[in-house]
């Protein structure tokens, strides 16, 4: 028997002697492909359609907003900080929608996420980069109105002080609806490789139980049922997040009759939108131990 088939042979491959940039460079450039997918760059032209339409639109009242109370010199503004994300929760939900799917299903139709955690990178680094990527984009959608409005009331010489106390409220809501949201949303998108299972799953979950929560607090509150009004309120995310900016933030409930959770209360509010945030992220990495292998 030869042994010529035992033989070695150098075909000229160059070993890599660069630098290994390993586990936290591979999740940052995740994080940041995914944050830039979002709002569709990098991507087609038709990607970005949607994603900076519903951005120019949650900006454009605030806009109107600010011209109107610098030519009329108001003293306040039209809708206070907290106010604007559940003014335009429609808005948002229709953006993680459409978003959320585009940022999850598409690793799982194409079944990417084994090579993906091939190596350098993990679950827990996958997981982080998406959950910290949606949240940041519905931050950036939710917070940009919310300067346009800081802005316009410095040019319109409002109180200083009130005017960034009321600022760094929103923003404090907002990133919390940020995590809330965008935790849900990845979980109903993760949960089917399907984008439109998943587009459905997101506008039920927010927009549906919205509508329903809302219905059923009206009639408790024609009923004279307060007290109901604000344990209902637990039951879908926006109210969740009006609740417990009604409590701690110093906002105006939008519940029926402006009947929103006092601090006892809202401290259940408060509990129970951290445990769907950190639900969030378990179920996902839950969901990601089976499809990563």
């Amino acid at each position: 028997m030869s042994t010529d088939l035992t033989q070695i042979h150098n075909i000229g491959y160059r070993n890599y002697d660069g630098p290994r940039l390993g586990r936290a460079y591979a999740r940052r450039s995740l994080y940041s492909q995914s944050l830039r997918g979002s709002y569709g760059l990098g991507r087609s032209g038709k990607s970005k359609i949607l994603p900076m339409i519903l951005f120019a639109v949650m900006c454009v009242p605030a806009a109107i907003m600010v011209a109107v109370a610098v030519a009329t010199k108001l003293k306040d503004l039209p809708i206070p900080y907290t106010q604007y994300a559940i003014f335009t929760q429609a808005l948002i939900a229709l953006f993680l929608a459409a978003q959320a799917p585009q940022s999850v299903s598409r690793d799982l139709r194409f079944k990417t996420v084994p090579l993906y955690f091939s190596r350098p990178i993990e679950r827990v680094d996958y997981v982080v980069a998406k959950y910290g990527a949606m949240a940041s984009a519905l931050f950036a959608l939710t917070a940009a109105p919310l300067l346009i409005l800081y802005i316009g009331s410095l040019l319109a010489k409002m109180d200083f002080v009130d005017q960034t106390k009321g600022f760094g409220q929103g923003l404090v809501s907002v990133a919390l609806l940020s995590l809330l949201f965008g935790g849900l949303g990845l979980v109903m998108a993760a949960l089917t490789p399907r984008r439109g299972f998943g587009v459905a799953a997101v506008i039920a979950t927010l927009t549906i139980t919205y509508g329903a929560v809302s219905t059923v607090q009206a009639i408790a509150s024609e009923t004279g049922s307060d007290g109901a009004v604000q344990w209902l309120g637990l039951f879908s995310p926006v109210t969740l997040i009006d609740g417990v900016q009604t409590a701690f933030l110093g906002a105006t409930s939008s519940f029926p009759g402006e009947a929103g959770p006092s601090a006892g209360v809202g401290v259940v509010y408060l509990l129970v939108v951290l445990a769907l945030i950190f639900g969030s992220y378990a179920v996902l990495m839950r969901r990601y131990r089976k499809v990563g292998l």
